[in-house]
């Protein structure tokens, strides 16, 4: 590829809107996580599974894991916002139905690809699941705690993030860049979700039945290897292709690993 044609190419790229994406999503984290955390049920959670992840850190293999996947997931961030997102988004106006659509359009499509990806390579698959070995680093956590999401080979902690990073790249090529906003709301959504379904949660009341029921469907698919509840951002692959698995009788035997 001749100079010319790079700068061209780079020359498209609007940096400073990826930086703005970055910071955005950041900026909703960490204030999202300070007023969710305001509410008492929610802190409950937030210290259950702190207490799961404290006894996690004293074995001497997790740290290490655990360092190792946020690395090179911090890694693999970094280059989704220099070669994906300056690409794909826009500061222009937009109506507002047509960012929630995106969001929508966006998560969805992911969750798509994902369960292809989490059923057909790393569990079950007509060509044997080849990244099973890489998925089971994951899955030695039975019944995991929220800090257990991030406990994945490094192999699969990249494929996750390239996934929704090509999600988004490919679906802004084929329909149009997508609104800053759209951007942190599918990042943040991506993140946080895939988070939550490994928290344990005791909460059982409206308004959180919904999160808790995520979060339970989540553990029957750690508990059992071979069973189903492979999509990430919803049940409905699951239930549209004959894999949600509601683990009848496995909330009364949790088991303690």
């Amino acid at each position: 590829m001749s100079t010319s044609v790079l700068t061209s190419i780079l020359a498209q790229g609007d940096w400073m809107l990826s930086l703005y994406v970055a910071l955005g999503a950041l900026s909703v984290f960490i204030l999202g996580r300070y007023l969710l955390l305001m509410n008492p049920a929610l802190e409950q959670t937030r210290e259950l599974n702190v207490a799961v992840a404290r006894e996690r850190e004293s074995l001497g293999f997790y740290p290490p894991i655990q360092k190792r996947s946020k690395f090179w997931g911090l890694l693999t961030q970094l280059c989704v916002f220099t070669l994906v997102v300056p690409f794909s988004v826009t500061a222009t106006s937009q109506p507002w139905w047509q960012v929630l659509l995106d969001i929508f359009l966006i998560l969805m499509v992911y969750d798509f690809f994902y369960y292809l990806v989490h059923r057909f390579l790393f569990h079950d698959g007509p060509l044997g699941a080849p990244l099973k070995w890489v998925h089971a680093v994951h899955h030695q956590m039975k019944n995991p705690c929220r800090m257990d999401s991030a406990y994945l080979h490094p192999i699969e902690t990249c494929l996750g993030i390239a996934l929704y990073a090509a999600t988004f790249g490919l679906l802004a090529l084929v329909l149009g860049q997508f609104h800053v906003v759209t951007a942190i709301v599918t990042f943040v959504a991506f993140s946080a979700i895939n988070q939550h379904n490994h928290d344990r949660m005791e909460v059982d009341r409206f308004p959180f039945k919904y999160l808790k029921y995520m979060s339970d469907m989540h553990h029957v698919h750690h508990a059992r290897f071979t069973g189903g509840n492979f999509a990430t951002i919803s049940l409905f692959y699951d239930w549209l292709f004959g894999t949600y698995d509601t683990g009848s009788g496995w909330g009364k035997n949790r088991r303690a690993s």
